[in-house]
């Protein structure tokens, strides 16, 4: 099945909200891909954002958001944002700057994964920030979660050697 994304929405449930560790959530938002990939919520959260930030992703989150982001590779972070809570079908990554805070949950189930952003302006420099940044956001979502559907899809699977039953004597 052709993966098919849905535009990225500013309507976030209440149960997505309360998987954030913000306190006050200032700006939500979340995109939801239907796919036949079936990955835990690590695996997607690693296909999405990889081990390490990548260039566009240090121009982004560092360079104009001023996150604080881990250089190397460690299970305790995806993509340079440190793993804040898991559970069997989720995962919540953090990280902050000086002026704002942010929590990106990747959910599974239901032939879907969710990407939901949840933001806290710690200072006013953070709305005015996010308010153009915001934009680009909403336009690369749904382009990270089917980019990620393809690598978690042309992933190696691991082999399972199916034995026979020992002959009978």
């Amino acid at each position: 099945m052709e993966p098919i994304s849905t535009d990225v929405t500013r309507d976030v449930p209440d149960t997505a909200r309360k998987l954030s560790s913000l306190p006050r959530i200032d700006y939500a938002d979340r995109c939801t891909l239907r796919t036949e990939v079936v990955a835990t919520p690590e695996q997607w959260a690693r296909a999405m954002f990889g081990d390490v930030p990548s260039p566009a992703e240090q121009l982004i989150w560092r360079g104009v958001l001023g996150f604080r982001l881990s250089r190397g590779r460690s299970p305790a972070t995806v993509g340079g944002w440190r793993i804040g809570g898991r559970g069997t079908d989720w995962i919540r990554l953090e990280t902050a700057s000086w002026f704002l805070s942010a929590t990106m949950l990747v959910q599974t189930g239901d032939d879907a994964v969710t990407w939901t952003t949840c933001l806290r302006f710690d200072r006013l420099l953070g709305r005015a920030v996010w308010a153009p940044a915001s934009a680009v956001h909403r336009r690369l979502v749904p382009g990270v979660l089917r980019a990620a559907a393809a690598r978690l899809d042309t992933a190696p699977r691991p082999v399972t050697v199916a034995r026979r039953p020992a002959a009978r004597r």
